[in-house]
């Protein structure tokens, strides 16, 4: 079962054809929450900024249909954002000091051949 179907089936002339589809295209070209008139409503749409789209022409029958989807995931519902640590979070690691009689550079031994 869908979450919302909006369906609007009506007669258009070629400029209220050409008006709905530039409210569209300004919509998809802005972006986020958009608005689209749809003579007697208005249809509220998140539009992120990638989408998937399908474009199809079928004649036959004396008739030429074109359909154009589009087609994108909704938002999650919730997004919990990451958690990041702040600096007063981070465990501080303690120096410990090298024990006596080590240090840090190696000592070479030299033998004299004969």
């Amino acid at each position: 079962m869908k979450d919302l179907k909006f369906e609007q089936k009506r007669s258009l002339s070629r400029q209220e054809a050409a008006d709905q589809l530039t409210a569209l295209a300004d919509a998809l070209r802005e972006g986020g929450d958009a608005e689209l008139d749809l003579g007697p409503g208005t249809l509220g749409l998140r539009i992120p900024d990638d989408l998937d789209s399908e474009l199809e022409v079928e004649i036959g029958g004396g008739e030429i249909e074109l359909e154009i989807e589009l087609k994108w995931k909704t938002a999650p519902t919730r997004a919990t954002p990451p958690r990041t640590e702040s600096p007063a979070e981070k465990p501080k690691r303690k120096k410990t000091p090298a024990p006596a009689g080590r240090s840090r550079s190696a000592k070479r031994s030299t033998t004299k051949a004969s």
